[in-house]
């Protein structure tokens, strides 16, 4: 069997599976977030942290919640960080600098899940399983309680009330991610990842020296680090590692993982709005964009350029022989179209449009599907966009799922798509403009300039993948891209959950003969058109300087 079918079959089975999921996990977490009961065990939480999960919230209360969950998970997890050294289970590890652990404070708490670190070298079992997994939990978490509350915000009329944020992120980690998270550890640890607390081991002799490797927790950070859509993974080789992701089976699970919440939600969506065509018109919008980039790049690793591509059958530096080029390129795409950053092959080694491919799946805003709620809320706002261009186009005020698209509310959509492309340019061109942070690069010219320009995409956008060619353990980026991470994460909610509350207040007006139908094949197309426009517009002068030069080039 050639290479490209294993590939192609591949998807198709990862695309059966998806399809199997979706209704039935769409529609349980719908009636999650439409119950108004509550378990025991989320009463005992309640009374825990002093939170009435029945008091509804206008969007300024939502947001306090959101914003001061965070700030706390933020300082937890810092001096977590920072009393390692003193700490049982450390595995004789000290403690991480201020710099790294703000870093990795902010990456964790922002679903980010970047890494400057070596896990297996810097952490012991106590910060990975008390602090790391457990914010891969609870961010993920926050993030589809930002996206429930805009639904609301479509759902409901003559009312601020968007809900309860600690009902809300409590119910998705106990009803959701945690049952999905005890099911994939299972999977994956009959499949050979790793779950242990031992301390570290030396195995054999290797040119003189021996090898050192570490146990953990490995395959139950492993399952939530993909359902959650975080990405950070125990080891620093990440997916590619065989204690975290041990065969072709689990690697394609793993992909089914990432994907599962984000395109399940869109069902949820439609079912809590009332309108399952509307879910199934931006499943079709994410869908095309994923399987479009996916054959996108393809094209570019399996091309042939010269006698040792030939004989590998395509562009296999930096990918696991044990996966391929097909499969490598189905998880780099679904990695980089959601939040996850998780990876099984070294992005730098891509082709230079292969690599432009996964910055520009950052760059879309990662809403193809996107994250757990980041992609679904990221779409939504994205189909306001669409909605008010072709508004414009017929002469009349916009209207979405008989919401009317006025001037508040574009002003609200306009400054969320407008943040991240600001905080990469600038810094970016700051990165690049000044002396220190260019001695990070390992590569120059358009290279070395991709190995900046994704960096600071992948915080901005919450992804955390790297493109693996850039020193980022300095005092520059730990700080920059840390505060990237938390602006990148925290300021398109404000943005969102005031969207929500101005929509709820809304009464819904009544379709009419001239009223644009957003179920229908047309808006799909219409809101792919746009969304690939205006990313366009914004990042075509830098992707210029980076991957397309050296893709044209080569």
């Amino acid at each position: 069997m050639s290479p490209f079918l294993a590939g192609v079959l591949q998807l198709l089975a990862l695309i059966a599976a998806l399809a199997l999921a979706y209704r039935p996990l769409g529609d349980y977490m719908a009636r999650v977030y439409s119950s108004d009961q509550h378990l025991r065990v989320e009463k005992w939480i309640y009374k825990g942290i002093g939170a009435n999960p029945n008091a509804e919230m206008r969007w300024p209360a939502y947001l306090r919640g959101v914003l001061a969950f965070s700030a706390v998970s933020v300082l937890f997890l810092y001096v977590l960080q920072r009393v390692q050294g003193s700490l049982p289970g450390s595995l004789g590890f000290s403690s991480i600098d201020p710099d790294q652990a703000f870093n990795t404070a902010a990456s964790f708490v922002s679903n980010t899940n970047w890494q400057s670190y070596y896990g297996e070298q810097a952490m012991g079992h106590v910060v990975q399983t008390g602090g790391l997994a457990v914010q891969n939990f609870l961010s993920a978490a926050v993030g589809i309680a930002v996206a429930v509350a805009l639904v609301r915000g479509f759902a409901r009329s003559r009312t601020g009330e968007l809900g309860n944020f600690w009902a809300d992120m409590v119910r998705g980690v106990v009803r959701i991610l945690l049952p999905l998270s005890v099911i994939a550890a299972i999977v994956l640890v009959a499949c050979g990842a790793i779950q242990n607390f031992s301390g570290i081991h030396s195995v054999g002799q290797f040119m003189g020296g021996s090898q050192e490797w570490n146990g953990g927790a490995v395959a139950s950070q492993e399952a939530i680090k993909e359902v959650g859509t975080n990405g950070g993974g125990y080891f620093n080789a990440n997916s590619a590692h065989p204690f975290e992701n041990p065969n072709a089976f689990a690697n394609l699970f793993e992909i089914f993982l990432i994907l599962l919440i984000p395109f399940a939600l869109t069902r949820t969506f439609g079912r809590m709005v009332g309108s399952l065509r509307q879910g199934y018109a931006i499943l079709a919008t994410m869908a095309t964009i994923w399987v479009g980039f996916i054959c996108l790049m393809w094209w570019t690793e399996f091309a042939h350029h010269g006698p040792a591509f030939e004989i590998a059958g395509g562009a296999m530096e930096g990918k696991e022989a044990r996966f391929g080029i097909g499969a490598s390129s189905i998880f780099s795409i679904s990695t980089t179209l959601t939040s996850t950053g998780a990876v099984d092959s070294f992005h730098s080694s891509n082709t230079g449009l292969g690599g432009g491919l996964n910055l520009l799946g950052m760059q879309l805003g990662e809403i193809a599907p996107g994250g757990t709620g980041s992609g679904l809320y990221g779409m939504l706002i994205m189909a306001v966009i669409a909605v008010f261009i072709a508004g414009l186009m017929v002469g009349r005020t916009p209207e979405y799922l008989g919401k009317k698209i006025g001037t508040r509310e574009i002003k609200f959509a306009a400054c969320y798509i407008l943040i991240t492309p600001a905080l990469v340019l600038i810094f970016t061109a700051a990165a690049m403009a000044l002396p220190t942070p260019g001695n990070s690069m390992t590569n120059s010219g358009a290279h070395g300039f991709s190995e900046i320009l994704y960096a600071y995409t992948s915080g901005a956008n919450n992804n955390g993948s790297a493109f693996a060619g850039l020193n980022a353990d300095t005092q520059w980026f730990n700080t920059t891209i840390g505060i990237v991470m938390l602006l990148g994460r925290f300021l398109p909610m404000v943005f969102v959950l005031a969207l929500a509350g101005s929509l709820a207040e809304q009464q819904p007006v009544p379709a009419t003969a001239g009223t644009l139908r957003t179920e229908k094949p047309l808006f799909t197309g219409l809101l792919v058109g746009a969304i690939l426009i205006i990313t366009g517009l914004t990042y075509f002068p830098a992707l210029a300087l980076g991957p397309l030069a050296e893709g044209l080039a080569s």
